[in-house]
């Protein structure tokens, strides 16, 4: 059992990576184009280079495609874990102590989900690892076709 859910691991990874970047690049949708209610319910954007909404915004927008599409993931989790840190510490904690009482469990979760994929990079189904294998099959072939000396 146990070597079966190891083997799964990379493709259960991935499917976190996929969902956890889909629904974070949403957050961005919401507050850059209005779209699924808008920022305020009611249709509503971010005011353009309002800080700290506005740069939020942007980063969920761009760090959540790129997490989705597995492409660049360590960098865009590392940029997008830092952005809900600040989100938290600065917007949510100072409101109350704990995310549920300050509304700020979003922030938390999507800081340590960002963070997890520092880590353990896309998994599967991601692009970074697509290209990884294309480039050192490219490598391979030629080191393979490079003559040797006589």
């Amino acid at each position: 059992m146990t070597a079966r859910l190891n083997g799964a691991q990379p493709y259960a990874l991935g499917l976190f990576r996929i969902v956890t970047g889909l629904l974070f690049a949403c957050h961005g949708a919401v507050a850059l184009f209005g779209v699924l209610g808008g920022a305020d319910g009611k249709g509503g954007t971010a005011a353009t280079g309002a800080w700290p909404n506005w740069y939020a915004a942007v980063i969920e927008l761009v760090g959540g495609t790129l997490v989705l599409l597995g492409l660049g993931t360590r960098i865009a989790a590392f940029i997008s874990s830092g952005a809900m840190a600040y989100a938290y510490f600065k917007v949510h904690q100072p409101q109350a102590l704990w995310p549920i009482e300050n509304n700020g469990e979003g922030a938390a979760m999507y800081c340590w989900a960002m963070f997890l994929l520092i880590f353990t990079g896309s998994g599967a189904f991601g692009l970074d690892r697509l290209l990884a294998k294309r480039t050192s099959t490219q490598e391979q072939r030629s080191a393979d076709q490079t003559p040797v000396a006589a």
